[in-house]
């Protein structure tokens, strides 16, 4: 489908898939309308991330909904007793967030709604994904099915699709066609507990998934570290 005068919902964390993926909607022509959350994170940097990347890849318009995820805890990124840790582990890790994605994702659809928007992207993705239940095929699948089946668009055959360009790319490829499009990574902020200035602390999963990226796509990469180059993880 043609993307030329739709409009899709994009959200928009400020890490680096996120922007990937609104300007992957913009190449494809479609009005972006980016969507962010202060879920009760431990750090604002992200959001002011998502901010600078809104304006940088040309979305016509950028919300922040506050949600009271955080309340719920259950979650290294919205509880401060949960220790982020500094390796990968076996499972399901204390970073993912109970349900954040329907959550979010439910939120898109009521907006795609009043918007009459045609698609809505997330920049989920089953590669480097971190064991997260709610970034597997399976899962988005589950959501469009129910996109269909609990909106009007959907029961007048007017289905708003979901999207997710990511999905299967590696890390390596997120970064290379986010040069291709534009992205200034530079902007972007993908560590679990980054500090206030957005420095990340390197030693996270989400750290070292992007460092290993980069290094992999061969391309230098842009993130400001806490630590010295000698100090961070291999």
């Amino acid at each position: 489908m043609s993307g030329q005068g739709k409009r899709a919902v994009v959200l928009l964390s400020g890490g680096m898939d996120s922007a990937v993926c609104l300007a992957m909607a913009r190449q494809a022509g479609f009005a972006c309308h980016a969507l962010s959350f202060d879920y009760g994170q431990r750090h604002r940097a992200e959001l002011q991330a998502a901010a600078r990347l809104a304006e940088q890849l040309g979305a016509v318009e950028h919300r922040t909904l506050t949600i009271g995820l955080g309340e719920l805890g259950g979650s290294a990124l919205t509880d401060s007793r949960i220790d982020v840790p500094d390796a990968p582990g076996a499972g399901i890790p204390v970073t993912y967030v109970p349900a954040r994605n329907t959550v979010f994702l439910a939120f898109a659809l009521g907006w795609a709604e009043v918007l009459d928007a045609d698609r809505i992207y997330t920049g989920v993705n089953a590669v480097d994904y971190s064991g997260y239940p709610d970034c597997r095929p399976e899962y988005l699948q589950a959501f469009q099915r129910l996109a269909d089946l609990a909106t009007r668009r959907g029961v007048e055959g007017q289905s708003i699709e979901l999207c997710a360009p990511l999905l299967k790319l590696s890390k390596a490829a997120i970064v290379d066609a986010g040069v291709r499009l534009g992205v200034d990574f530079a902007l972007t902020v993908s560590c679990y507990q980054a500090a206030d200035d957005g420095a990340a602390c390197g030693r996270c999963d989400a750290c070292r998934l992007r460092r290993a990226g980069f290094q992999a796509a061969g391309i230098p990469d842009p993130t400001r570290y806490r630590l010295p180059d000698s100090e961070l993880p291999a």
